[in-house]
């Protein structure tokens, strides 16, 4: 199990990088570069991260994902209905990464390799679980996976939108984020009415229910 220490040490040397990686990318050069940065010695600054690039990215994703929740967590959602909560999450991930696109854009090339296909979405799914998290949500039946698949797809949508997004204050990526998350309400109520519609149905009709 990571100790909180070595997790915080990693975090502190990857936001030491960050400044470093449009140059340098992901590299242990970067990573050196850091570590004199804050006064760690270079030996255990490579320690703390053996799979080298691929180390990197993930610290990177986790490293986002701590950051938003620390924001979330101060903010009062309990008052915003949870499409809004799930809107802003996103938002907010985006924001922290904001000033280091170009680390983003190549955290991601590293993610995208064959051998880093399992890592890429274990991240996605600490991200977007983290995000229903935040938002409050409780489900323990299937809905919390088709959840987590529904918003994975939206989220992972939006960020490669907002990679190539050159809008003012990323207003394009915002139109576009509320857009998919109107579409999945829509299709939430489309569901819910003909839910509604076959309970109402006479007993022997009730049997086209599994094939909704």
């Amino acid at each position: 199990m990571k100790s909180p220490l070595a997790e915080s040490q990693r975090g502190a040397l990857i936001e030491a990088m960050l400044p470093d990686v449009p140059f340098d990318g992901w590299s242990r050069a970067a990573l050196r570069a850091a570590a004199r940065r804050i006064g760690v010695p270079a030996a255990e600054a490579l320690a703390l991260f053996p799979h080298g690039p691929a180390d990197f990215a993930a610290c990177f994703s986790r490293w986002a994902d701590r950051r938003m929740l620390d924001r979330l967590g101060s903010l009062p959602l309990d008052q915003l209905r949870v499409p809004v909560r799930i809107a802003l999450a996103v938002n907010i991930r985006l924001e922290i990464v904001e000033p280091w696109r170009e680390a983003v854009r190549r955290a991601l090339t590293i993610l995208s390799l064959p051998q880093n296909a399992p890592l890429a979405m274990r991240l996605l799914y600490e991200t977007v679980d983290g995000i229903w998290y935040a938002a409050g949500d409780s489900a323990t039946d299937f809905s919390f996976y088709s959840k987590r698949a529904t918003l994975a797809g939206i989220y992972a949508a939006t960020l490669l939108y907002w990679l190539g997004d050159r809008s003012p204050g990323f207003s394009d990526t915002r139109a576009f984020l509320d857009r998919r998350l109107a579409g999945v309400a829509r299709l939430g109520d489309a569901r819910h009415r003909l839910q509604t519609a076959l309970d109402r149905l006479p007993n022997p009709l009730r049997l086209l229910r599994p094939l909704r």
